[in-house]
């Protein structure tokens, strides 16, 4: 497979993400099809609007299929929950070309996405701010 430059440094970037930077793309992915779909479904497009609630679904589905219960049971059971809640939204959007359906999905995936970039943020200052207080103790250590 040849790819332009672009696309193999999106490649690429994909292969060296976090898992949080993955997890955040699939939502991004999912919030754009959903977009799509209902500029789509504004316009009448019926298929171009089920291709895209379609893809939204196939993210939404993979996102539920990657959940480890054993990790937090608590917390993958409330997102199997949203996830499936976000899926029957989709369905039923798509069936009766319902955009407030469309909307709710959107609502949901698009709060979903800002919480865990929100936790990956705080994740990255709590290893920043470790990881200072270990150089420092460091340095302290060598000057003594």
């Amino acid at each position: 497979m040849v790819l332009d430059g672009y696309s193999q440094y999106q490649h690429n970037q994909l292969l060296t993400a976090s898992p949080a930077k993955l997890l955040l793309a699939a939502y991004d992915g999912a919030i754009r099809f959903c977009r799509i779909a209902a500029e789509k479904m504004q316009e009448g497009k019926l298929d171009e609007q089920s291709v895209n609630i379609n893809k939204a679904m196939a993210i939404v589905c993979e996102l539920l299929s990657t959940l480890r219960e054993d990790v937090h049971p608590q917390l993958v059971s409330r997102l199997k929950m949203l996830y499936t809640y976000v899926i029957e939204k989709l369905a039923h959007a798509n069936l009766n070309q319902d955009e407030g359906s469309l909307q709710e999905a959107l609502r949901v995936l698009t709060s979903l996405r800002e919480t865990w970039a929100k936790a990956d943020e705080i994740l990255q200052q709590q290893a920043s701010q470790s990881g200072a207080v270990a150089n420092s103790a460091a340095g302290e250590e060598m000057a003594a």
